[in-house]
């Protein structure tokens, strides 16, 4: 059954924003504030009178729809006419100006709102006027004609965002006799118009003949580093935090995993890690270069400020391969709304992308982890902490959100990530076993109260791939089903089936791993390298086994392995420096201690074997010295 088409109807869209607001408010932030609620009264009793309506307030940006052009143009030039009026005894660094652009379009209704290129052609063109000016679109000037005391300056073809094709526009003149007392005869004036009109139509016509050049530079699918999946696949760089303040650089880094996490659930939808899209944080970043270096056609970017309890997101969802602006929206909302926020951005995506989800998958993208913003904050906070190495911090974090909210079941999985690799993120006190007990039961208490979680599945797994290797492996391979852009999951199935034996199978694994995350932490490269070990691909294992031992020099794990891959390639001097650089860091290593060790984790003797003679061709000792006397 088809679904039933949202309705549509012909409005006159008005759009008014302040010019430079975030320059004013940080020169005088009260009194900036307190001029702007005064210009919005005129505007919305100015809208009201001429038979409009206020679609809803953003900030300091207004969206409001006429039953006509000509009374949404009257509203437009009143307004301006009063702003400037109300500006005039004031010096330029404290006039609050607003830009309003007015279009007539199809727009589409939904739930007491307005969206489509009508809406977003009124929001382009209000980025065209001047402040305290007002643009227009070529049906408004037809429309218009000579009803009101004003005139219009041709401002040609404007190609601008989100928009397919160029559009025509118009800037007001609010007062045509002034501008005509200025100029001399009109005969010239005449002739200049008339050469326009010609340009205007060749121009036109060319436009019509000749795609239109996008803002953004495509990307080429012959210069991307890895092959296009053969589903929809997004890059979403970190949201650029806008407030002024870095403390709040936490929300908007938040922000950007979950929606990464949210979207990641997606079957049908290719997404790549948060470790890679984050490389590109604090830099101005082409999207062509961000397509072409993760392999994927879509890029989500955006901005993010928040003022008390106020928070505005600005997103833009792009297709990389035609440099194209697939939607562009501004988000406003209270502090207490940052859920629907959040709900709001991957509803776009997932419209833009056509995608066709199933109840349960819907209900998934609904799903609210927590009803307390403030242990939400929280866990933001911790997300931050943990992701800067920030361990003490980011379990005082969690362990917060927890006492707000007790069922808070992503929290405790959050926590228990700070717990189950102590020796990746800090020193560890008291020993290891310890920290990974605690890890285990904080992991089993997230799964008991969301089983759907697929991150505490993951630390489950690679807890108990010694003592229950049946259980490790049932949990990563449902932590996969439950998010199936989930690298880390991918990676730790790839270490449960090499132990098992099947290093083969894990190559593959590795390889969809590091697909979605191209820059990853260094124990993928470990696992990968691990793999084609026992594969006996030993120069392929040398190169990854060498990236992980670069991202972590202190990686002994890493480095047995790599020293066994380059004996049992021959390269003996560089497998007798790996041992060296071992026996500096433990000089009570051993071909037997290893082989022990390894014996708790592989099952498979032959694996063993290999292991155990590469490291002897590259003079590792066998066995630790007998002691003397």
């Amino acid at each position: 059954m088809s679904e039933a088409r949202l309705p549509r109807k012909l409005a006159a869209v008005f759009y008014a924003d302040v010019a430079g607001y975030s320059r004013l408010t940080g020169e005088d932030e009260e009194g900036t504030h307190r001029r702007l609620s005064a210009h919005l009264d005129i505007l919305a009793q100015s809208i009201k009178s001429h038979n409009g309506a206020v679609v809803h307030y953003a900030g300091d940006a207004v969206l409001a729809e006429f039953q006509t052009v000509t009374e949404a143009m009257a509203c437009a030039v009143d307004v301006q006419r009063e702003f400037r009026d109300n500006n005039a005894p004031l010096p330029d660094e404290r006039k609050v100006q607003f830009r309003i652009g007015v279009n007539l379009g199809e727009v589409i209704v939904d739930r007491d709102d307005i969206y489509g290129d009508g809406v977003n052609v009124a929001a382009r063109l209000e980025s065209l006027a001047e402040p305290g000016g007002i643009c227009v679109s070529e049906a408004v000037r037809g429309a218009v004609g000579t009803k009101l005391a004003i005139a219009f300056d041709d401002m040609g073809r404007q190609r601008v965002k989100n928009i397919a094709q160029p559009v025509q526009a118009y800037r007001v003149v609010l007062d045509p006799a002034r501008r005509m007392r200025g100029h001399g005869s009109r005969r010239p004036w005449m002739l200049l118009g008339a050469a326009a009109a010609v340009i205007a139509v060749v121009a036109g016509v060319l436009g019509w003949r000749t795609p239109w050049v996008p803002r953004e530079e495509p990307a080429s699918v012959e210069r991307m580093a890895y092959p296009l999946p053969d589903k929809p696949s997004i890059a979403v760089l970190p949201f650029a935090n806008m407030s002024g303040d870095a403390t709040q650089e936490y929300f908007s880094d938040g922000l950007t995993e979950n929606i990464i996490t949210t979207l990641s659930k997606l079957p049908d939808v290719f997404v790549i890690a948060r470790n890679s899209t984050f490389t590109y944080k604090g830099q101005t970043v082409k999207v062509q270069r961000v397509a072409e270096e993760l392999g994927v056609r879509y890029v989500l970017e955006g901005s993010f400020q928040r003022a008390d309890s106020r928070i505005r997101v600005h997103a833009q969802f792009i297709d990389a391969l035609s440099g194209r602006h697939v939607w562009a929206e501004r988000f406003d909302r209270q502090w207490s709304d940052v859920f629907a926020l959040q709900d709001d951005i991957t509803r776009n995506i997932v419209s833009a992308l056509e995608l066709k989800l199933t109840e349960d998958q819907q209900a998934r993208l609904a799903r609210r982890y927590t009803s307390s913003v403030e242990a939400y904050d929280f866990f933001l906070r911790g997300q931050t902490a943990y992701s800067a190495y920030e361990v003490e911090r980011a379990r005082e974090m969690f362990e917060r959100a927890i006492a707000l909210d007790a069922d808070f079941a992503r929290a405790y999985g959050a926590l228990a990530y700070t717990y189950y690799r102590p020796g990746e993120l800090g020193p560890t006190e008291g020993g290891v076993e310890p920290q990974l007990g605690r890890a285990l039961e904080l992991a089993r208490t997230a799964v008991a109260k969301d089983p759907a979680l697929p991150q505490p599945l993951v630390v489950l797994a690679e807890i108990v791939a010694t003592g229950d290797p049946t259980a490790a492996l049932e949990a990563a391979r449902k932590a996969i089903d439950l998010d199936p852009n989930f690298g880390d999951a991918y990676t730790v199935l790839a270490f449960i089936r090499t132990n098992a034996g099947h290093a083969d199978e894990a190559v593959a694994l590795m390889e969809k791993a590091l697909r979605l995350n191209p820059h990853p932490p260094s124990e993928y490269y470990f696992v990968q390298g691990r793999a084609l070990f026992f594969t006996e691909q030993f120069r392929a294992s040398i190169a990854a086994t060498t990236k992980a031992v670069e991202i972590n020099p202190a990686y002994a794990e890493a480095r047995i392995y790599l020293a066994a891959a380059y004996a049992q390639q021959g390269q003996q001097a560089d497998a007798a420096w790996e041992v060296a650089q071992l026996l500096a860091a433990d000089e009570g290593l051993t071909v037997e201690g290893i082989r022990t060790t390894s014996a708790a984790l592989i099952q498979d003797a032959g694996y063993l074997d290999t292991l155990s003679e590469g490291l002897r061709a590259a003079s590792l000792p066998e066995q630790s010295p007998a002691p003397h006397g």
